[in-house]
């Protein structure tokens, strides 16, 4: 049985009810609010170990209650929307969401998102840190550093950045990437993938139209690429 504390927040008390009941007869701990501002509270106080999250609620809306949440937490964020807009998946990672869910959903498929949110929220075996001329990036403490300057990562983020560094120099497929970081029902969802790409070439890169760190594969996916040492030079001897 699982014992993780999941907060599912919703204004609807239908959509609560549901959820409370099938969330807790898998062992899950359930809370509850039913407002971004209560949402952001429960975070502080309880800390629970995932959030679902409804985009569309009254006062404060579901991406900044997301945005205001990752301020003091890094527990996956699934968010629920009745909208299925590219344009809301982008504004819903970017404020630090780990997944996004479409109303109606099926019960089955949600419980497999919340199993693979939380294996890979998981404590593991730490690599060791990433350390080149221009950036560092400490896999425990989650720390990242680019040209002298520390650089804030969200969740997503720093697992894909993670996963092209554990395999840095192989290119990646989307779908490899995407099962390794959102889990294995994923594979197809490669806007998801673009968004968090997008955004980590703005923050590590000197020129992120032209990126020398994370590299496209063409028709295949992505590769991090470590800079070359520059040859040494050597001068010539005259005779």
């Amino acid at each position: 049985m699982n014992s993780a504390t999941i907060l599912v927040v919703d204004d609807e008390p239908q959509i609560r009810r549901v959820l409370r009941s099938t969330l807790s007869s898998q062992g899950y701990v359930i809370t509850e609010a039913k407002t971004g501002e209560e949402a952001v509270e429960s975070v502080r106080k309880n800390k629970p170990d995932l959030v679902l999250l409804d985009v569309n609620m009254p006062g404060m809306g579901g991406v900044e209650a997301c945005r205001e949440i990752r301020r003091s937490s890094e527990a996956p964020i699934i968010m629920l929307t009745v909208r299925n807009a590219e344009r809301d998946k982008v504004s819903a990672l970017d404020a630090g969401a780990d997944d996004y869910v479409v109303k109606p959903f099926g019960i089955e498929e949600l419980l497999a998102r919340i199993r693979a949110a939380l294996r890979r929220f998981a404590p593991g075996d730490a690599m060791p840190p990433y350390v080149s001329k221009e950036l560092t990036l400490d896999f425990e403490s989650r720390q990242l550093t680019v040209r002298g300057q520390e650089v804030h990562l969200t969740p997503k983020e720093f697992d894909v950045l993670k996963h092209l560094i554990g395999n840095q120099g192989k290119p990646l497929t989307h779908r490899r990437i995407l099962q390794s970081v959102w889990g294995p029902d994923y594979g197809e969802e490669t806007e998801n993938l673009r968004v968090v790409i997008n955004q980590l070439r703005k923050k590590i890169e000197t020129d992120p139209a032209h990126p020398k760190y994370i590299r496209t594969e063409p028709w295949v996916g992505y590769r991090f690429q470590p800079p070359r040492p520059s040859a040494a030079k050597t001068s010539s001897r005259k005779t």
